[in-house]
């Protein structure tokens, strides 16, 4: 007896490229290993309104932070790659590997899609600190027995920053670990840390008008949109200080080729919508968008750049 007929047996035989030509078929769900409110979550759901409005279906966010970020990417690293589940990624998605003693997944089980943003970091200090640039304030941490810098964390972003000028340029920051961005800039203002490096998004709303912070640098590639009178660290003289807050899509191993770069042009529409560029842009954030091979070179050279710092530094988890 035939256990198909001819057409079941074509329906059975259906092969993936096919099944990816008909996605997306329901809704999908970018999994953000962040609380709400932040700058990876803010980018993950524009990212997401534009998205469905060019695949014809919803994008739902989930918001699943813990862990520094692993709590949620270990969940889509789990998942199906059927094209329907994401990641919102973020530094960690790199430099967690080469920090912590271990993880439930390894980073072949996640694979890079497209950069939706970033929010450029602020090195900060408070308004009444005697540095007027970062200059002044790297010169100054080698005297005595140095700054103490605060950090949203081992491997978070003001971390790197931490280390960066430290194996880089011979400043003397030791690195004080809080919980979130909000609990550092917190400490900066109460005078518990000589200063930080926060995202935009964070870091403006204290420094616009008659703010607590006296912003010394941006340490990304070009100046601030919504703050451009900031020079970076680089036009002050330290080149290799370039790091950014910034969100990206990952997916599960296995998800096919099509529907990668099927959302990727997805999201780098979205990403070049005027309203969403001057909404963004307004608060600090600078959308990015691009293809999906772009976005691998970025983090195939992150990955390689952010590992001579752990191993430099000492960043590992004993």
């Amino acid at each position: 007896m035939i256990a198909c007929t001819t057409a079941a047996a074509l329906a059975c035989a259906l092969p993936l490229a096919a099944q990816a030509q008909a996605w997306p078929a329901k809704s999908i769900r970018f999994v953000v290993p962040f609380a709400a409110g932040g700058a990876n979550d803010l980018l993950a759901r524009s990212a997401a309104e534009g998205a469905a409005k060019v695949l014809g279906q919803p994008v739902i966010i989930d918001n699943r932070p813990g862990a520094g970020g692993s709590l949620g990417a270990d969940l889509v690293a789990r998942s199906a790659p059927d094209g329907y589940t994401f990641l919102i990624s973020a530094a960690g998605v790199i430099s967690n590997s080469m920090i912590k003693k271990s993880l439930p997944f390894k980073d072949e089980d996640l694979v890079p899609v497209v950069m939706i943003g970033l929010a450029p970091s602020v090195i900060v200090v408070p308004k009444s600190a005697p540095y007027d640039n970062l200059r002044d304030f790297v010169e100054a941490s080698k005297k005595g027995p140095g700054f103490n810098f605060a950090t949203a964390g081992t491997g978070s972003t003001p971390h790197f920053v931490a280390e960066m000028l430290n194996v880089k340029y011979g400043a003397k920051l030791q690195a004080v670990p809080y919980k979130s961005g909000s609990e550092s800039t917190t400490a900066v203002l109460g005078g518990q840390v000589e200063g930080t490096s926060e995202a935009s998004i964070i870091a403006l709303p204290h420094i616009r008008g008659e703010g607590k912070f006296k912003p010394l640098a941006t340490t990304w590639t070009q100046r601030i949109s919504a703050y451009p009178q900031l020079p970076t660290a680089v036009e002050q003289g330290f080149p290799e200080l370039q790091i950014a807050h910034w969100a990206g899509l990952h997916a599960p191993r296995g998800t096919p080729n099509d529907i990668l770069d099927k959302l990727a042009a997805a999201v780098d529409k979205a990403m070049r919508d005027p309203a969403t560029v001057a909404k963004l842009q307004g608060l600090g954030i600078e959308p990015v968008g691009g293809t999906r091979q772009e976005f691998v070179k970025f983090t195939d050279a992150e990955r390689k750049r952010l590992g001579e710092i752990v191993k430099a530094a000492r960043m590992q988890e004993k």
